[in-house]
């Protein structure tokens, strides 16, 4: 199998990953080829797509300007959740879907979400730490405290949001939401629904899955930090650009907060002045944007992105689209959504 098919439908706009062989046990069965390229300015993009009718996106940004300059394109897929690469308001005014894979690893996301606060809430790193620079004492990571005594605060209450619920109340914390959505149903949940200001204020963790959009952009700034317990940690497998990174580095600095254990930036590769700042604080934990990660889900990630083109290319709407494109002035309509 090739990746320089330079006539494919489907072209890989860029990707960190080491092979596209799951894409291609979708997409060479349906006789559909597919390119690689590695782009990262929307100014590659035109110049290393041209002909595309999918795109399957990374971190390229995908601009009015690229769906101008690229007139075939049909769908953009991306790689994970979020969907900040591309514009969508410019896709759904010229006809293209965009999609996402929502459901690919929730489980993985979950758990990695527990294992981060679980470093901070027993210490774990602290610990860890200590024993190799030959100290063996159990009070460098004092005060600990019983975690059915905790407060654990999420911060969007969507399917992984619910699944981090569900963990730490199997824990035996108090688990308090805040959902934009008014209308998402926490029935069933151990979700108590309060307001973020109650949250951030009663909270002993701080795990955020909320969607970032121009309205969530910064949402954990130097007010949310100073409103926060001193003893509090905040934990973000979400979206880098939730958090106010400078405003962070700032409260941790001044004891505002106790720790955060983060596994995204909102610039990604972490810049190594960014890296080094947050490294000095001893209750701050940090993971290279790997919470998604498990071989199950990095096949199911691939597999579905190409599965989404198959879809596409077959004249058939896409299975997770985040938009309703307008197509000859028509409106397309969108299928049932998968659960978020």
């Amino acid at each position: 199998m090739t990746d320089q098919n330079l006539s494919a439908p489907v072209v890989v706009t860029d990707s960190d990953h080491p092979n596209l062989d799951p894409e291609h046990s979708v997409l060479d069965p349906a006789g559909i080829g597919l390119r690689r390229a590695q782009c990262r300015t929307a100014e590659d993009v035109i110049a290393q797509c041209g002909g595309a009718q999918v795109l399957v996106n990374q971190y390229a940004p995908i601009t009015a300007e690229v769906l101008d300059a690229l007139p075939d394109v049909r769908l953009v897929v991306r790689y994970g959740v979020g969907v900040e690469t591309v514009d969508v308001d410019a896709a759904t005014r010229r006809g293209v879907w965009v999609a996402n894979v929502p459901d690919y690893g929730t489980t993985e996301v979950a758990d990695h979400t527990m294992a981060l606060a679980m470093a901070l809430l027993r210490g774990v790193t602290g610990y860890d730490r200590s024993v190799r620079a030959g100290v063996w004492d159990y009070q460098v990571a004092r005060p600990l405290h019983r975690l059915d005594t905790r407060t654990f605060g999420v911060v969007g209450c969507g399917t992984i949001g619910q699944a981090v619920a569900a963990r730490a109340a199997a824990f035996g914390m108090r688990v308090l939401g805040f959902e934009a959505m008014q209308d998402r149903s926490l029935a069933g949940t151990p979700i108590i629904r309060v307001g973020l200001d109650e949250l951030l204020a009663s909270s002993d963790v701080i795990s955020l899955h909320a969607t970032l959009d121009s309205r969530s952009a910064r949402l954990i700034d130097a007010r949310a930090l100073a409103s926060m317990r001193d003893s509090a940690v905040l934990v973000n497998t979400a979206r880098g650009g939730l958090v106010d990174t400078p405003a962070l580095l700032a409260a941790l600095d001044a004891g505002q907060i106790a720790g955060a254990a983060l596994d995204v930036l909102d610039s990604e590769p972490i810049d190594p002045a960014v890296r080094d700042a947050l490294a000095r604080h001893e209750r701050v934990v940090l993971s290279p944007h790997a919470a998604w990660y498990s071989e199950e889900s990095f096949v199911r990630l691939k597999t579905e992105v190409a599965r989404e083109a198959v879809r596409v290319l077959a004249g058939r709407s896409p299975r997770c689209p985040v938009n309703s494109p307008v197509v000859g002035g028509v409106t397309e309509a969108s299928p049932t959504e998968v659960p978020r």
